[in-house]
């Protein structure tokens, strides 16, 4: 797992949001979350159908935010979970050992030792700077990549407000994965803005 961890935004128009999604993966997404936290049941299914129809032509892995049930539903490639969804270790039993399960940890290394612990497959950490999409608290320490990449032998995601730019320090410290939602969905050219990511790893 390397590169850029793409996450789609909380848009309820899916021609826009495939439309875009495609371009990006056609730039090389190392991996796709398709989360929409206000979407009924019904948007979620259509969405996250289409959105694995495209992973599955780009050769790229789909995770659902949260919902396991729809993971299941469709055999996507696994989920991603944060601070007050299901546990790691719940996760893991229900989807078995060959799904990729990843963990929400912000800016706590032990959050993110018990999830190695329970079965993740990837640890995110993050807020580091703030976002045009979510609210959180911007107190993560860049330190803690060093930290995780000493201690964990799992891959490490950093998210929140991410650009090429302010991610490169991140990547100089370890981080395997830059996640971002708008520096590529609000971008005027989301293929550039993907290479812009990868360009992080080619140096």
């Amino acid at each position: 797992m390397q590169g850029l961890y793409l996450v789609t935004p909380d848009w309820d128009d899916t021609g826009k949001l495939l439309a875009v999604t495609e371009q990006a993966l056609l730039a090389g997404v190392a991996l796709l979350q398709y989360r929409h936290k206000h979407a009924g049941a019904a948007l979620r299914e259509e969405q996250a159908g289409a959105l694995l129809a495209l992973c599955r032509k780009h050769a790229c892995k789909l995770i659902i935010n949260d919902f396991i049930e729809l993971c299941q539903a469709l055999d996507a490639d696994g989920v991603h979970v944060g601070g007050r969804d299901a546990s790691v270790a719940q996760m893991r039993a229900l989807l078995g050992p060959n799904k990729i399960v990843g963990a929400s940890c912000y800016g706590d290394l032990p959050r993110a030792q018990k999830a190695q612990q329970d079965g993740a497959s990837y640890v995110a950490f993050g807020g580091f700077y703030p976002s045009r999409v979510k609210e959180y608290p911007v107190t993560t320490d860049p330190g803690i990549v060093g930290q995780a990449k000493a201690c964990l032998a799992l891959p490490c995601v950093v998210i929140g407000g991410m650009s090429a730019a302010n991610a490169a320090p991140l990547v100089a410290r370890g981080a395997d994965m830059v996640a971002a939602i708008s520096s590529v969905y609000l971008a005027p050219d989301p293929q550039a803005a993907v290479r812009g990511f990868r360009a992080l790893y080619a140096q």
